[in-house]
């Protein structure tokens, strides 16, 4: 499946929750975030996508955890597109609410 498809698939309005199997590390550039069942390594490229990615759990939506964040309206698809990356590395997952 293509970036695009795969970021246009991922519903913002579903409720999303970092995999309990991950560890994240802040940095200045954002984050590292580590998989301990994987042994995945993603980077988070902004302090604001750290916070979001911190904020899904608390939210109903990863739609609302963005807007906490501070994601403006118009970053929204590239921030979606960094949460469909991360779903598919299995780094967030959906969230039975």
């Amino acid at each position: 499946m293509s970036t695009d498809r795969s970021a246009a698939a991922f519903d913002l309005d579903g409720a999303w929750e970092l995999d309990s199997r991950v560890s994240i590390r802040p940095e200045r550039f954002g984050a590292l975030l580590y998989h301990f069942g994987t042994r995945r390594l993603s980077f988070l490229k902004s302090r604001t996508m750290l916070a979001a990615v911190q904020a899904l759990t608390d939210h109903p939506s990863a739609r609302a955890a963005c807007a906490e964040a501070g994601v403006a309206q118009a970053e929204l698809p590239r921030y979606r597109a960094a949460l469909a990356a991360l779903a598919a590395s299995d780094m967030i997952h959906p969230r039975s609410v």
